[in-house]
């Protein structure tokens, strides 16, 4: 399974010429995805999905399904967005789906929670959307997010600490400057090589097999 890096929260899975989109969003450029069978909605904040992205992968794959928690569905009314909760299991061509967490992590007690969906790929890949939510399964690979208004980057050290995933790479990172996401690169790289795993500094564009 190839994994591949988009801009801020986006990646594209491929695996048996097929692929999996997840939380194309607003920080992200266009997104190209042949051989598509499914998209993956963590949350409704427009940086991981937006009208013009789902638009586009609709009309090139009009009956892909798109997967989301109830709060995606809402803002998303113009989309068939087909409503998952954490627990659930979906599968989609080569892609086994399992959700997990249900609430995105506290930005501030003024500032409501929504809906967050943390989402493992063939019991091997999981990125949590906005949240700190855990497998309960090791991980091969983590999209380990890097930089947000919700992040403090000693949790995210103590998140890939906990998980030990055999490899991370940083997502949501539009926010950061260059010397504040090589920063965050630093510090999730010593919390994954302390366990043991690597960390990948993928731009975007960049793949990785696992």
């Amino acid at each position: 399974m190839r994994v591949t890096k988009q801009e801020h929260a986006c990646m594209i899975l491929g695996d048996e010429g097929q692929q999996l989109v997840i939380d194309p969003g607003n920080q992200t450029g266009p997104v190209s995805a042949p051989g598509l069978v499914a998209i993956v909605i963590t949350h409704e904040h427009p940086d991981h999905w937006d009208a013009e992205h789902l638009s586009a992968l609709r009309a090139a794959h009009p009956t892909v399904p798109i997967y989301g928690p109830a709060g995606v569905a809402a803002a998303a009314g113009d989309f068939d967005v087909t409503v998952v909760e954490a627990g659930e299991r979906v599968t989609a061509g080569p892609f086994r789906l399992r959700f997990f967490g249900g609430e995105h992590a506290e930005i501030h007690r003024s500032i409501p929670l929504v809906d967050n969906l943390g989402v493992l790929v063939n019991e091997r890949f999981y990125y949590p959307g906005d949240s700190y939510a855990k497998p309960d399964v090791p991980v091969e690979l983590l999209a380990t997010p890097a930089g947000a208004p919700w992040l403090k980057i000693g949790e995210v050290m103590d998140f890939v600490t906990e998980v030990a995933p055999q490899g991370t790479f940083a997502v949501h990172d539009a926010p950061l400057s260059e010397m504040g996401l090589g920063m965050a690169h630093a510090r999730i790289e010593d919390a994954v090589t302390a366990a043991g795993g690597e960390h990948h500094r993928l731009q975007p564009g960049d793949s990785i097999e696992i």
